[in-house]
């Protein structure tokens, strides 16, 4: 792999090798993870969980009167447009017209009046042809428009992963790498109301006896599948092992025989179905190593 010349020439802001007698594994990972070396009889997985938990990926609708184009952000590659069937190519073409700006009378509508019915039109045939792109995906749909398009669209949006925030100004002169560069900040928002959504929500399942920082708990819940949402932070690493029937924690060196008990709840919680959120430190509530709203009382 060292000598591999195009692996290298292709990488993101961090790198995840996993490697066994049988071969090795890499992955090219958008976050900027702390480097580390673990040997062991599993892999150490929780920091690339992170990837999962907020993935940096999104589509950005690149919307204006004189043209629209759907751009993907990857999550380790370059932005680019994507092809979708049925996008019409501007207002105009979307209105059958050869012009939106006309203000003279045409049958019932005219002036800004009119335009903002041919715009509400233009807005609806892309609504209808991004439906055969985005159907049954999750990821956010970031606008990158100007008013009055930016909310006739939201107005006739379907799409239920729409960003709330959006890219500013006329998307027209931008290129497809300068789009993405403005929609990592709007992802950083998203992300950072899910963490305060999900903050909101353990804090009112704690009061109702479904939820702990507690390791000796989390542990119990997790290996029973009591665990609906699991916060750990991608940093801490406590060496030990997780019984396989009763959960039970037991500390121990930090060598090859151990591994990391937060790293194995997490394993427990996704064969169970559960959620796993990997986050930094301060982004734990509050502030632990690891923190579990659970399905029911436990």
């Amino acid at each position: 792999m060292v000598e591999d010349n195009r692996f290298w020439a292709e990488q993101a802001r961090s790198l995840a090798v996993f490697a066994w007698s049988g071969g090795i594994t890499t992955y090219r990972l958008p976050n900027q993870l702390t480097s580390l070396v673990e040997v062991g009889d599993r892999f150490y997985l929780k920091p690339l969980l992170r990837a999962v938990t907020f993935p940096q990926a999104a589509f950005v609708l690149a919307l204006a009167g004189g043209a629209v184009r759907l751009v993907e952000v990857t999550r380790d590659g370059p932005p680019f447009t994507v092809d979708v069937p049925g996008l019409p190519k501007d207002a105009a073409s979307a209105a059958g017209k050869s012009s939106i700006a006309d203000r003279a009378p045409v049958g019932r509508i005219q002036g800004s009046e009119g335009q903002k019915v041919r715009l509400r039109q233009y807005a609806r045939k892309i609504d209808q042809a991004l439906r055969g792109v985005l159907t049954g995906l999750e990821l956010p749909l970031i606008i990158a428009a100007t008013e009055p398009l930016d909310a006739i669209y939201r107005s006739v949006n379907t799409y239920p992963h729409l960003a709330a925030p959006g890219i500013t100004g006329s998307p027209e002169e931008a290129t497809d790498a300068e789009l993405a560069e403005a929609a990592r900040p709007v992802l950083d928002q998203i992300y950072a109301q899910q963490l305060a959504d999900v903050g909101e929500l353990y804090d009112q399942r704690f009061a109702q006896g479904r939820a702990s920082t507690d390791l000796v708990t989390i542990a119990r819940a997790a290996t029973f599948g009591a665990v609906g949402t699991l916060i750990v932070d991608i940093d801490e690493k406590l060496p030990g092992q997780v019984d396989e029937e009763t959960g039970a924690i037991t500390p121990a060196p930090d060598d090859a025989t151990s591994y990391g008990v937060i790293d194995e709840l997490a394993r427990r919680t996704l064969q169970s179905g559960g959620q796993v959120l990997a986050v930094r430190t301060t982004e734990v509530p509050p502030n632990t190593p690891a923190a579990a709203i659970f399905r029911y009382p436990f």
